[in-house]
């Protein structure tokens, strides 16, 4: 059969969106990794799915699976794409939508055409719920890499963050360190490897080295936490703008138990159909 999808991007961030409400699709790991590849496929960072809610709270669910196959729980650049699919095709005229993921409730609001907001939730410190291989909650950790000290931030976003605070990201080893810390043994599921560059406190630039990705042109969950890091170490003001590769996402945190505000950027850039069996 012939499936129907949407390729999307926010800030340079790049998706496939497919409606699973009116066409039968389940996804598998091969299956998406075939179709991530740039080469052979349709090429992606994510894919996107949209499906039926299980809960009356909210309008739809949100899936969300890496290149490499793998099932996640968040993505911030994701998330505003995935609001603007379903405002555009139809299947819902709502400027606020609420939305489940795997780990709760997201709230996506329509600000104009292309920019969406998006409530990423509170973040959570508690080394266990990241996870992290931690005694105690810290707001700076230090590891060791091939004998020097590394100091870095973690933090959840509704799936795990590493946020290391570097001079300048483009001179900032990412190749080698993002895989070596995405995998290392003190994130037992594996994690996301943020590079913040703060350039004053209401601005910073940023690399991420995406878990089961490797480097996108922009992170918006990854942004999330950078900010939410800066800001616990005293170094960033409560908004802020985020510049990453693809381009700029303003955020807002007003700290302890309140939940992070990302805006940005969308865009559509093609809808195709694909064979599907």
């Amino acid at each position: 059969m012939k499936l129907k999808f949407a390729k999307m991007h926010g800030l340079g961030n790049d998706f496939v969106v497919i409606d699973a409400i009116n066409q039968p699709f389940e996804p598998r790991p091969e299956l998406v990794r075939r179709w991530a590849d740039r080469f052979d496929g349709i090429g992606f960072d994510q894919l996107l799915i949209v499906e039926k809610p299980d809960s009356d709270a909210a309008a739809f669910r949100y899936r969300i699976y890496n290149s490499d196959g793998s099932e996640v729980a968040q993505c911030g650049n994701g998330a505003r794409c995935f609001a603007r699919f379903v405002r555009e095709q139809g299947l819902t005229d709502l400027d606020i939508i609420p939305v489940e993921t795997n780990t709760g409730l997201l709230t996506l609001e329509a600000i104009d055409a292309t920019r969406y907001r998006v409530n990423m939730g509170i973040p959570c410190f508690e080394p266990a719920e990241i996870p992290l291989h931690a005694d105690a909650q810290q707001d700076l950790y230090h590891t060791d890499y091939e004998g020097r000290q590394i100091s870095f931030s973690a933090v959840s976003i509704g799936n795990p963050h590493m946020v290391m605070q570097v001079e300048d990201v483009d001179r900032c080893d990412i190749g080698t360190l993002g895989p070596y810390f995405e995998s290392h043994r003190l994130f037992p599921a594996r994690v996301n490897v943020g590079f913040m560059q703060i350039l004053d406190p209401a601005s910073f630039r940023l690399r991420v080295f995406e878990r089961g990705v490797g480097e996108t042109r922009a992170c918006g969950s990854g942004a999330c936490a950078a900010m939410v890091a800066g800001v616990r170490l005293g170094l960033l003001e409560n908004s802020v703008r985020a510049i990453l590769s693809g381009g700029e996402l303003n955020l807002e945190w007003q700290g302890d138990t309140n939940p992070v505000m990302m805006t940005g950027e969308t865009a559509m850039v093609y809808q195709g159909q694909i064979e599907y069996e």
